[in-house]
C-alpha cells in the first residue's frame, strides 16, 4: 500500500501506536498465533485478496475513536481487486500511522459522485479491522447503482470523501450474549464479518455464533470463501448456513433453498432465551419478514412471531 502522510487533506485520525491501539495489536497477535493449523495451512495456499483471505482480527475500538469525524475528509483509492464478476475489494489508503478506528459493526458515509446535481451517498461497513494505514470494502457492483458504478470506475489515485456519524454505531463489543443468530441477506454480510472479528478473534470469547446468509444464487454469495474458512477453522464457535432463493433448480446446490423463514429457523434451532440475540442486516423486504423496517424500534415479523424481544434484536 503506498504511504500517505498526514497533510491538510486528511483530518489528524487516531495514532496506529496510541497507548489504546497497542493492546488491540497484542490480542490480535495472539489470536492469529492460536488459529487451528489447518485454518493457517488454508490461508497459505490462499488467493483470496486483501482481508478476505486472513484470520478473524481481534482490534476493537470504542466509539468516538474513528479517523473520519463529522465534516466530509477525502483519502484516495489505492487498489481495486476482482473478487468475483460483481464483486470488488477496494482497498483505500490512510496516512501511514493511522487507523481507521471505527467502532465493530459501524459504518462510515461515502460520497460517490453526483446525479442530477446532488451528492449520491452511501454507507458501508469496511470488510478489514482497523489496519495501519489503509482500510478496505466489499463493493457488489450493481449494473443501475449510481454509487457502485462510480465506484468501480474510480481511477488509483483519486480522492473519495468520507465522514462518520454517531448515528451509524448500532452496537458494541461485547454483545453480551452466549449465543448469537445472524440473519444475513447481500451485502448485509458486512457488518457480521466485523463482528465475526471481534468474536472468534479474541481467544477468549466463547460466544456461539448461527449465521443464516440469503443470497439470490451460488454467483451472489459474497465472501463465501472467507466464512468457509473461518467456520473450518472455528467449528464449535461458528456455523454458517447458506439459503438461495433463485438458485436454478437443475443446478448441484445441494443447500437450503428459498428465504429466511420461520420454519428455517426453527429447524435450526433458532428461539428465543435470555442469552441468545438476534442480528439482522440485509434489503428492506429482510427487514419487514423478520423484523419490521430497519428505522422502526418496535419488533414486528417472524422474529416477534417467535417471541423475540425488541431488546434481542439488533437491526443493522
Amino acid at each position: 500500500v503506498p504511504k500517505v502522510k498526514a497533510s491538510a487533506a486528511f483530518p489528524s485520525g487516531r495514532e496506529a501506536t496510541s497507548p489504546d491501539a497497542r493492546p488491540m495489536h497484542r490480542v490480535a497477535s495472539l489470536s492469529r498465533r492460536v488459529a487451528p493449523l489447518l485454518f493457517l495451512r488454508n490461508m497459505a495456499a490462499s488467493s483470496l485478496p486483501g482481508s478476505l483471505g486472513q484470520p478473524p482480527v481481534f482490534a476493537t475500538v470504542p466509539p468516538g475513536e474513528c479517523f473520519f469525524g463529522e465534516e466530509w475528509a477525502p483519502v484516495p483509492l489505492v487498489s481495486r481487486e476482482v473478487v468475483t464478476h460483481d464483486t470488488r475489494l477496494l482497498t483505500f489508503g490512510l496516512p501511514e500511522d493511522k487507523i481507521l478506528g471505527l467502532s465493530t459493526c459501524a459504518c462510515i458515509l461515502l460520497k460517490c459522485g453526483e446525479h442530477d446535481g446532488e451528492p449520491v451517498v452511501r454507507p458501508y461497513t469496511p470488510f478489514s479491522a482497523n489496519p495501519a494505514g489503509k482500510f478496505e470494502l466489499l463493493v457488489k457492483i450493481y449494473p443501475d447503482g449510481k454509487a457502485t458504478t462510480w465506484l468501480d470506475n474510480l481511477a488509483e489515485g483519486e480522492m473519495v470523501e468520507c465522514k462518520h456519524i454517531p448515528f451509524n454505531v448500532k452496537v458494541q463489543y461485547p454483545f453480551g450474549a452466549s449465543k448469537i443468530v445472524m440473519l444475513v441477506g447481500g451485502t448485509g454480510i458486512t457488518p457480521m464479518i466485523q463482528a465475526l472479528h471481534a468474536i472468534l478473534g479474541n481467544p477468549e470469547d466463547t460466544t456461539e455464533v448461527l449465521m443464516l446468509f440469503g443470497n439470490r444464487s451460488q454467483n451472489d454469495m459474497l465472501a463465501h470463501d472467507t466464512l468457509i474458512n473461518w467456520a473450518e477453522a472455528f467449528p464449535n464457535r461458528l456455523k454458517v448456513i447458506d439459503v438461495l432463493s433463485g438458485e436454478p433448480e437443475d443446478s448441484d446446490w445441494k443447500g437450503e433453498r428459498g428465504y429466511l423463514s420461520q420454519e428455517l429457523l426453527e429447524k435450526y434451532g433458532v428461539q428465543p432465551s435470555e442469552d441468545t440475540i438476534c442480528f439482522v442486516c440485509g434489503p428492506p423486504p429482510m427487514y419487514k419478514a423478520l423484523c419490521g423496517p430497519r428505522g422502526d424500534k418496535e419488533l414486528t415479523g417472524t422474529l416477534a412471531d417467535m417471541g423475540f424481544t425488541a431488546e434481542q434484536v439488533v437491526k443493522f
